[in-house]
Order: structure tokens, then C-alpha cells, then sequence
């Protein structure tokens, strides 16, 4: 059998232990790195943000800005003549004096001011963050930077994404659980629809865990990598969805999975491990007192590579799409569309091998450094 119940178990707790990270997070992480794609020069520019666009390019823009972004609604699409958005509200809940709950609906897609409790907060339109003001509806921002200067909420609200984790959640344990019941009413033999990730599992177990952690040591990891490359696949196939749901080209999602990758990592590690690290064994003293510093800072460097890769190539990746989409409305042409259409077309299919090529990454790198905590070194110590 090769899920078995505590794998199951292990699943659940690691989204017991991901999601508060992710929800404690603010909603709008990555508006650093888009602001970097999506320029603005000076503080007129970062004002004029503010409005509506109304040219085509910075509709484009902001269409782009808007489907890589976190947001306290899931909307599907605005009617451009009536204005009327298309989705439901989440849930708002905020730390200030108090728990404050409401629904994302008394915003009014950013232009309301909801009032909880005698407080009142705003969506603020540039970063889409929740700032407390008056009734009116104030928000002051700092002349150098453009920034507002309104104090700042702390914000567990359920966002888009946090909707998408908890469904890729339960979709999980869904599979997970049915293929480990038709491999116990049936002697370990596959039934039923979830038998279609089997291939996948064993891919995991005999190409990942097993070449890289040893037949030893293997089984315990199993449960982890097996979680981590589903998590990842499944919020990568979101991500392709025209729902705008950008999860794991989101910083704080996958520093929370590379962070879980390098708690493992290290509290599992043996002796070995640490002393390849602090005194490596068949080196001249000298060096090991150079090399000890490199390889501390070594340890820290591999979870920062996993949160990276990952983020980078998911969040790249709508860039370009959105904005070779984009194309077709800016060209407004016969042959400008098709070659976008085409290109953005090519592109999703690539996204699809994307997909899965993360989440393929991203375990086998953590498999990796797993084998290398707990490989068993037969060595002597140098005497010269």
C-alpha cells in the first residue's frame, strides 16, 4: 500500500501548518515585484494610479497588475458597460482591538468604506491593502514615496488565495483518501477514478525519494514529498485557469513551502551532516575554519533557491501570457491578433509542461537535500 493512513494524517497537518502562515500574510505580497513589471515614474504617476485607466495600454496594465495580485474577492469579470463585477465576496477578518469580521462586500470592490464595530477601513486601490480611516474614507500617503501613511491592519482574511489552498486542500485529501481505500480493498491493487495519480505516486516513491534519500531512509519523507509535489502541481493547474488565482507565483506561499523543506531538512539531519558542515573531515584544518562559513551559509541558501525558482518562473510566466494577450487589443489588427493569439496559445501549453516541471523541481530538490541530511559518511579523518 503505498499511502498509507499516516500519510494521510501528515497531509492534513501540513496545511494545518501552512495556511496560518499564508493567511497572516498580507494579501497583496508580490505589489513589490510588480510595481518592478508595471513601472511608475515619480509620485504623479503612482497618484494617476490611483484612477481608472482609460487608455488601452493601461487598461492592459492593469489587467495584468489585477490577475497576478491577491485580492478579498474572487470576481470572474466586469461587464465594461454596465460596470458591474461577476463573482462572490470572501470573508474580512482583521485584527484591531478586536476581531473585526465582515464580508469583502462592504468595500464595494475598493470603493466603499466598511464600517465594522465603530471602526472604518478602506481597499486602498494602489496595493489593495486594508487601511483604517475615518468615514469619509481618508487615506493620507507620504509626498517622497507616494505610500500611504494610514496605519495598517493585521489581516487574516480568507483571500483568493487562501480559497484555492483550502480547495487544492480538500481536493487532496479527497484523491488521496479513495486511492488508499482501493488499495486496501483490493490488495494493494488501484481502483477507481484517483488511480489515475498512481503513476504519479510511484514516479515519486522509485524516480524521486528512493534515488535520492536511499531505500533506509525514504519512507519517511514519502508522505511530505508526496504533499509537496500535489500541492504545488495543483495550484499551478489553478494558476492557468482565467480565475486570476496566482498562487504559487506568490513570494509567501512558496517561502512558507521552502521554509516547511528546510525545517525537515535540518531537524532530521544527522551528525554527519552538521559535522560536513562545521568541521568537514578530510581537509586541512586551516581550510575547514575557511570553508565552514560557506557551507553555514549554504544551509540557508538552499531553501532561499527553492523559494525563488518557483516563484519566479510561475509569476513570470502570467506575466508574459497576460501581456502577449494584451497584444491582441493594443494591435487592434487582423495580423497582430492571430500572432498574438497564436503566441499566447503556444505559450499555455507551455505553461501546462511548466506546471509540472515545478512541481517536479521542487520535490526532488527537496528530496535531494533530505538525502543529504541523512546520509551515512565512511570516512577517515585526514592525518596530514
Amino acid at each position: 500500500m503505498v499511502i498509507s493512513n499516516k500519510a494521510l494524517r501528515f497531509i492534513i497537518a501540513t496545511f494545518v501548518i501552512c495556511l496560518p502562515l499564508i493567511s497572516m500574510a498580507n494579501p497583496e505580497k508580490d505589489s513589490t515585484a510588480v510595481e518592478t513589471v508595471v513601472a511608475h515614474e515619480g509620485v504623479e504617476a503612482n497618484h494617476e494610479a490611483h484612477a481608472e485607466p482609460t487608455d488601452v495600454k493601461s487598461k492592459v496594465k492593469a489587467f495584468v497588475k489585477h490577475h497576478v495580485l491577491d485580492s478579498h474577492e474572487f470576481s470572474f469579470f466586469q461587464d465594461d458597460e454596465t460596470g458591474k463585477y461577476y463573482g462572490f465576496s470572501l470573508p474580512i477578518i482583521i485584527w484591531d482591538n478586536g476581531l473585526q469580521i465582515f464580508s469583502s462586500s462592504k468595500f464595494e470592490h475598493g470603493e466603499a468604506v466598511a464600517e465594522s464595530n465603530g471602526n472604518y477601513y478602506k481597499l486602498n486601490h494602489h496595493d489593495g491593502k486594508i487601511y483604517k480611516t475615518d468615514a469619509s474614507g481618508t487615506i493620507t500617503e507620504d509626498e517622497k514615496t507616494g505610500h500611504p501613511t494610514n496605519e495598517r491592519v493585521l489581516d487574516f482574511s480568507i483571500t483568493k488565495s487562501v480559497l484555492a489552498i483550502m480547495i487544492a486542500a480538500v481536493l487532496m485529501f479527497i484523491i488521496f483518501t479513495s486511492l488508499a481505500k482501493s488499495y486496501a480493498k483490493n490488495n494493494g491493487i488501484a481502483a477507481g477514478g484517483a488511480r489515475i495519480f498512481e503513476p504519479l505516486v510511484l514516479f515519486i516513491r522509485d524516480d524521486i525519494a528512493i534515488p535520492n534519500i536511499g531505500e533506509k531512509h525514504y519512507k519517511k519523507y514519502m508522505s511530505y514529498l508526496l504533499t509537496i509535489f500535489f500541492f504545488i502541481l495543483f495550484l499551478n493547474i489553478f494558476g492557468l485557469m482565467p480565475f486570476g488565482v496566482n498562487v504559487t507565483g506568490n513570494l509567501t506561499i512558496t517561502f512558507s513551502l521552502a521554509i516547511l523543506t528546510f525545517l525537515i531538512t535540518n531537524f532530521t539531519a544527522k551528525k554527519d551532516y552538521w559535522g560536513h558542515i562545521f568541521w568537514m573531515p578530510g581537509v586541512p584544518k586551516l581550510m575547514r575554519i575557511v570553508l565552514a562559513p560557506i557551507e553555514l551559509l549554504g544551509v540557508f541558501i538552499k531553501p532561499f533557491s527553492l523559494m525563488i525558482r518557483l516563484y519566479a518562473n510561475i509569476f513570470a510566466g502570467h506575466i508574459v501570457l497576460m501581456s502577449i494577450i494584451g497584444l491582441m487589443f493594443i494591435f487592434k489588427s487582423w495580423l497582430g491578433s492571430s500572432l498574438s493569439f497564436g503566441l499566447s496559445f503556444a505559450l499555455s501549453i507551455l505553461e501546462i509542461l511548466v506546471a509540472f516541471l515545478q512541481a517536479y523541481i521542487f520535490t526532488m530538490l527537496s528530496a535531494l537535500y533530505f538525502g543529504m541530511a541523512v546520509e551515512e559518511h565512511h570516512h577517515e579523518e585526514a592525518h596530514h
